[in-house]
């Protein structure tokens, strides 16, 4: 331009159709330029300014039912070219949109376009609509209510354009494209986590635990004699006596934010055996602590029932853990093994002892017959306030010795899964023949059901190919009205979903049983298979399930693979492990990833605990040989030196 003169300008956005325009104003040199912009876009004022002027632009007026600024650029001293960086947003009528999930972003009412990122967990979204001068909304072609969520809309992989139209008083109206996307790379591997104190044999990641942006770890074996939260880590005095470790996330990093033992470390008490979370609460189990009290925080060093088990419950203040409950059985006995499996929903504990004794049956039964060995059972712990009391005590209604009822055991609201993994009846489907011991070791899985406080068996569950030794219900998982079923000694070399389940050539393979409820009515949704279902895979060892999105570990896989859906045929990693991602849209599971370690290792056992919070999963390799400590040490995964240290992975 002659005499080096130049044009101020920049782009409005957050106009709605029919707005009369928004007045700015130029300030340069003493004197005052106005412009109006009629539509969102390119602006740039007609009057020149010379190299070296100082300038302000500003909104002068908005229009109607508006209001709006100048959020970036709007002052400074022209250069040698043209200024084009004034940024003017509007916001239109008062109203707002609220996505549900986990998009892990809020809508902007000035962005005619937007994009929000989530993963395959996030399958669907729901849209509410609200504002007092809006007359009507449609959300992907269809009228929906204000200030009322929409029917969910399916979201496949990768990015989905839902436009949102809106037509308020005045003649204003908008239309805003809204895209969810989520993603090509289906999962990405964001932390790999060591313990703040790793050592030898702690077996870090034994059990992983899941819950919105808390991840709780545990080290069954870690040796410190500590007492409580965050005490010394650095004595390793009671060997065995085992450990818990608390991660939370902000935005995207995650932290250790507690060390926890138990209140009466012992030797070989293997606290964090299991564990549990919901919300702000932890529950840990510790199956060889050997006090012989009986209920709620009885006598902690009554060490006269060896292996009768504990649990111990935390609940978080604000970012300080502390201990709210040491839990027994009303019936210890030595090696009964309570605590080896936990699960926790919001004011309710269950807890198993799979080898407790007792040849009752049903709910709440005579717990002092120990003429079944090792039956098994489960209790159920209820919070009033601070308080946890013991609600009920759960047998199989076939209670049978060494059938270990209580194995496994999950919890949604008011339905608990239970595993008993030896359970020997051949009968196949719901509710079946009990009394048909000819299925050595196949298992079985019992649902119970609560109405008020009092519990009810609803249904006794089989896989649709019963066999002996599969080992269905060694793992458990609910969510809602789906129940998850793993039998890691099932035999079948079918791959995916609903395959030939009676192709019996890959022993031990493993195989995942998915159930649905309708009512009070359970069936089978699916038979899940590995995609490279290979001999001693033991896919299904472990489950975890979140809504529509169920993960799997298979901790005897041998591909040598690296991160997601790597080769699955490279068979160079002996026992390294691996996990599986399904999901289900509608009716339908299909498998989504396959998942191995940053750093495959042979005998990792990667896969070993799985667990599942809206778009996060968790993946426990309690073998794992690295000497590192914390989240993503730098160039941690590579040192192989403390063997059985453990780590755990998490994914996005």
């Amino acid at each position: 331009m002659e005499g080096g003169e130049r044009h101020v300008g920049g782009d409005v956005r957050g106009l709605w159709d029919g707005a009369d325009g928004v007045v700015l104003q130029l300030e340069a040199d003493g004197a005052n330029t106005l412009l109006t912009a009629s539509a969102n876009g390119a602006f740039s004022f007609p009057r020149p300014l010379g190299s070296g002027t100082s300038y302000t632009v500003t909104v002068a007026t908005s229009p109607a039912g508006h209001t709006c600024v100048v959020d970036g650029g709007g002052g400074g001293t022209v250069a040698d070219r043209d200024v084009m960086n004034v940024a003017v947003a509007c916001s239109g009528p008062v109203m707002a949109v609220e996505l549900s999930g986990q998009w892990g972003a809020a809508f902007d009412a000035t962005k005619d376009t937007q994009t929000f990122a989530g993963s395959i967990v996030v399958q669907d979204i729901a849209l509410t609509v609200s504002g007092s001068s809006l007359s009507s909304v449609t959300v992907n072609g269809t009228a929906v209510p204000l200030g009322k969520p929409t029917a969910p809309l399916a979201l496949p992989l990768g990015a989905t354009t839902v436009p949102v139209a809106l037509i308020a008083g005045g003649g204003l109206s908008k239309t805003y494209q809204l895209v969810f996307d989520r993603g090509g790379s289906v999962l990405d591997q964001v932390v790999y986590g060591k313990a703040s104190n790793t050592g030898a044999s702690d077996q870090f990641g034994y059990t992983v635990a899941l819950s919105g942006d808390t991840l709780a770890v545990g080290a069954y074996a870690e040796s410190s004699a500590a007492t409580g939260v965050n005490g010394s880590q650095a004595d390793n005095g009671a060997g065995n006596s085992g450990a818990v470790y608390v991660f939370v996330r902000s935005g995207t990093t995650w932290t250790q934010q507690a060390y926890i033992k138990a209140s009466n470390t012992g030797g070989n008490d293997a606290f964090g055996c299991s564990v549990a979370l919901s919300g702000d609460t932890l529950a840990v189990g510790a199956y060889g602590e050997d006090s012989a009290a009986p209920g709620i925080n009885g006598n902690q060093t009554d060490n006269s029932a060896a292996a009768s088990g504990a649990v111990y419950v935390y609940v978080r203040m604000g970012t300080t853990w502390t201990q709210q409950a040491y839990i027994k059985e009303s019936n210890p006995e030595a090696v009964d093994l309570f605590g080896y499996a936990v699960a926790l929903s919001g004011n309710t504990l269950a807890v198993g002892a799979y080898l407790e004794d007792s040849a009752a049956i049903g709910v709440n039964g005579n717990q002092t017959d120990n003429t079944a060995l090792d039956s098994g059972a489960v209790y159920v712990f209820v919070r009033t306030g601070t308080t946890w009391t013991q609600q009920a005590y759960l047998k199989a209604s076939n209670t049978g010795a060494s059938d270990n009822f209580g194995r496994s055991v999950a919890l949604s609201g008011d339905t608990l899964a239970v595993g008993t993994f030896f359970e020997d009846s051949a009968a196949t489907g719901l509710n079946g023949n009990q009394a048909d011991n000819v299925a050595a070791d196949a298992g079985a899985v019992y649902v119970f059901f609560r109405n008020g406080a009092t519990w009810a068996q609803q249904a006794y569950v089989k896989a649709s190919n019963t066999g002996g030794y599969d080992l269905f219900g060694y793992s458990v998982a609910l969510s809602g009205d789906t129940l998850a079923i793993g039998a890691y000694g099932e035999d079948s070399a079918a791959t995916g979903v609903n395959g030939d389940q009676f192709n019996n050539t890959a022993g031990d393979s493993g195989a995942v049983y998915v159930f649905v409820r309708t009512g009070t009515t359970w069936t089978q949704q699916a038979y899940v298979k590995a995609s490279n279902p290979g001999a001693i895979d033991y896919f299904g060892y472990s489950v975890a399930l979140s809504g529509d999105t169920l993960a799997v570990g298979a901790y005897f896989e041998d591909s040598a693979a690296i991160g997601v859906n790597g080769d699955q045929a490279d068979n160079a990693a002996v026992s390294s492990g691996a996990a599986y991602v399904f999901v289900r849209t509608g009716t339908t599971w299909a498998q989504q990833a396959y998942v191995k370690a940053s750093n495959t290792g042979p005998s990792d056992q990667f896969g070993y605990s799985v667990a599942l919070s809206g778009d996060t999963l968790a993946v426990g390799a309690f073998l794992e040989t690295s000497s590192a400590v914390g989240v993503n040490p730098a160039n941690g995964q590579t040192d192989n030196s403390v063997a059985s240290a453990g780590a755990v992975y998490l994914f996005h």
